[in-house]
């Protein structure tokens, strides 16, 4: 007689287990970073942070600290671990809500396969397979990794980003769900109010709901078919709320509704300010190339490795559209048509190493696409062994081996790229690393100017780029006038604002002007004609001084 076979786990059991995993490599790769200083390469990590910061440490506090050109919830967010001193310099308050939405995003992968890949309620073998190996090819990704340690979005949209179409997916293969149409708005708002690539996936999301709606009208036994017109209604409102809140809040504050895409501190300012190179502008094919460009980076380090998973990806995307159940999980390559337009006419440029401009800017957002790989390898992976397995069929008790024609050839792809992408650093990290060396210099140099001043004495600087060194030097923000410290509402210019005040007078309002040239301190400095206590040059950005102020008590 034979012993009866163990019960297989439970997906709540398996899921506990995914979370624990990823957590270990959430946590371990954390320590790592933050032990060797790499955290806060990227200036937009610094930059999340101490907008954060502003919200309750600043000359005027409050919510309009947040600002209008990135979306307010990765900053909500970040908020209350860096209420402590310790966890603010160190930018570890800020990794915290990373990390969280790295695990989640883990998780959300893990659940989207099974979603599309059970039938009538059941889950085969090799679904079970499929799901394992895209969560771990999500989790290992060793750009993800790093990023997820940061204060920086990706890890935080992705998650919002899968979890949409994780519920999309249910309610698609079910209508009757009307409970995933609303978690798939809820999703969807936290996406919108994170980065602007969730608006694009609002507009297909409702255009889609729409169209399974109509399908489900048109089909003859309407009264189990027909989709309730409240939970349609429901999620639509949910799905604009958060753009439209958004637009009304620069409408409202800066008399702009755009102000986020076309005021001063927006990517089309930016260019225009610098000139910035974009090898794409004005061209979609080539600003999607360059993007897939940058996706193949973050997975492979040379071009045949970036170019079997794209090639693989487009295999599982085909055998996806021709299955309903998997057409769904297609909504995973929505950045790609997001990117090509915002790089070719939103000021977005991106530099690959091997392209001209031969450098790297922006590479990260080729994460964007991690989700929709992680899925469509492993599925076309399980084609071509389907395929290669029939004729003849494996018999019943071969089917271990069927599933290892699956599990091996993705566990040696990943192995393979990934190990090479260790060996020469995540190039999200690179590109941290090379565009942060004068930034980080200066910040350094400033810091120690910082920690010699007075501890009750007020500070003139605009925080645009350098909070890093009132950062790193422990100077609270609430004793530095920065560009935040006015009534946005009075834009352009607010005669009776803290900052404006100021900049009229400086030596009247702080003990330390800190400019940078071609800056608005700078220029009003150089207008009083005070002389710098010191001029600091560091190469590859603007020279900063640093003016003495006035003597008397702070008005």
């Amino acid at each position: 007689m034979k012993p009866p076979r163990p019960a297989e786990p439970h997906p709540a059991i398996e899921a506990v287990r995914l979370v624990w995993l990823a957590a270990f490599v959430s946590v371990f790769s954390f320590l790592f970073y933050q032990r060797h200083g790499d955290i806060l390469l990227y200036g937009d990590a610094v930059a999340h942070i101490n907008i954060a910061r502003r919200v309750f440490d600043s000359q005027t506090p409050g919510l309009l600290q947040l600002g209008t050109v990135w979306l307010p919830l990765p900053h909500l967010l970040i908020l209350p671990f860096i209420v402590p001193m310790r966890l603010w310099q160190s930018g570890t308050g800020g990794s915290i809500p990373s990390m969280a939405a790295y695990i989640l995003g883990v998780l959300g992968i893990f659940r989207l396969v099974r979603t599309v890949l059970t039938r009538e309620g059941k889950l085969d073998a090799r679904g079970k397979v499929l799901s394992w190996l895209s969560a771990v090819l999500y989790a290992a990704n060793p750009n993800l990794i790093y990023m997820q340690s940061t204060a920086m979005g990706e890890s935080l949209y992705l998650a919002a980003f899968i979890w949409t179409v994780v519920y999309f997916a249910e309610f698609a293969t079910n209508a009757r769900k009307t409970k995933s149409l609303t978690n798939c708005g809820m999703c969807l708002a936290a996406a919108c109010f994170v980065r602007y690539d969730g608006w694009f996936l609002g507009a297909t999301l409702i255009v889609a709901t729409l169209a399974i709606a109509y399908r489900r009208h048109r089909q003859t036994d309407q009264a189990h078919s027909k989709l309730p017109t409240a939970a349609l209604a429901k999620f639509v409102l949910i799905a604009l709320a958060a753009p439209l809140a958004w637009l009304a809040y620069n409408a409202i504050v800066y008399r702009n509704p755009l102000e986020f895409a076309n005021g001063p501190y927006s990517a089309k300012a930016i260019e225009q300010k610098t000139a910035t190179i974009n090898p794409a502008k004005g061209s979609l094919p080539t600003a999607a190339l360059y993007f897939i460009k940058a996706a193949e980076l973050n997975l492979g380090e040379s071009n045949w490795q970036g170019r079997l998973w794209l090639a693989f990806a487009l295999i599982g995307t085909a055998v996806a559209g021709f299955t309903p159940r998997l057409r769904p999980a297609l909504l995973l390559w929505a950045p790609l048509p997001f990117y090509a337009f915002s790089v070719a006419y939103g000021s977005i440029p991106i530099f690959v190493p091997s392209w001209w401009p031969f450098s790297h800017y922006n590479l990260r957002y080729g994460l964007q696409l991690l989700p929709a790989f992680a899925l469509f390898v492993p599925l076309a992976i399980s084609y071509l062994a389907q395929l290669a397995s029939t004729p003849p069929s494996f018999p019943p008790e071969w089917q271990p081996w069927s599933d290892a024609l699956v599990l091996l050839p993705t566990i040696v792809l990943a192995v393979a790229t990934y190990g090479s992408i260790w060996r020469a650093d995540p190039i999200c990290y690179r590109e941290a690393a090379i565009n942060s060396r004068g930034r980080i210099a200066l910040d350094h140099q400033l810091a120690k100017w910082f920690t010699s001043f007075p501890e009750n004495s007020r500070l003139l600087m605009f925080l645009g780029e350098h909070s890093g060194a009132l950062e790193e030097a422990g100077v609270p923000l609430r004793r530095v006038i920065n560009e935040g410290n006015h009534r946005v509402w009075k834009q352009p210019s607010d005669p009776k604002g803290l900052w404006e005040r100021a900049l009229a007078d400086p030596a009247a309002y702080a003990d330390y002007i800190v400019g940078f040239e071609g800056g608005p301190v700078w220029k009003a400095a150089k207008d009083h004609h005070l002389d710098a206590l010191v001029e600091i040059h560091t190469s590859g950005q603007a020279p900063a001084a640093i003016f003495p102020g006035r003597t008397e008590p702070a008005r």
